[in-house]
């Protein structure tokens, strides 16, 4: 695995601000967040992507993104929010190392949800969702190929 900004913060050679740190897992405030609250989770342990995470790292996550998003909602009073983990550059990963974002939304502050970015909304997550379909035959087939291998 590449050398990652987060490795260096986890190994304290790059400061941070951190909000949550346990044996597994570190939780800093975003350098350059898209609302206010923009948290990031991170498993210590060295993975690029979800997939290779290994179980007791991603149970600790699993354990904590439900407190830290409480704790970001009371202190900001952010009505909802969005968790965002990305897997691999071309989903739009930055950074080589497991992660996830936490983003606050402030719909009663204004904030746009969906459409792109404008001067007068200011930085914050865009979200468009185009559904495809799939058929029962299609369902079935993909289905029996990831049972087989859980």
């Amino acid at each position: 695995m590449t050398d990652s900004i987060f490795s260096k913060i986890i190994r304290g050679e790059i400061p941070a601000h951190k909000v949550y740190e346990d044996d597994f897992v570190i939780a800093i405030l975003d350098i350059g967040p898209l609302s206010e609250g923009h948290t990031l989770v991170i498993p210590k342990e060295p993975a690029e992507t979800l997939d290779q995470l290994g179980d007791e790292h991603a149970a600790a996550v699993g354990r904590v993104l439900p407190r830290i998003a409480r704790a970001i909602k009371k202190v900001t009073g952010a009505s909802s929010y969005n968790i965002l983990q990305n897997n691999g550059q071309p989903a739009g990963q930055a950074v080589p190392h497991v992660h996830f974002h936490i983003i606050p939304r402030f719909p009663e502050r204004g904030e746009v949800v969906k459409g792109a970015p404008d001067k007068e909304n200011g930085p914050g997550l865009r979200v468009t969702w185009s559904p495809g379909t799939l058929t029962q035959e299609e369902a079935l087939e993909l289905g029996k190929h990831i049972k087989r291998l859980l």
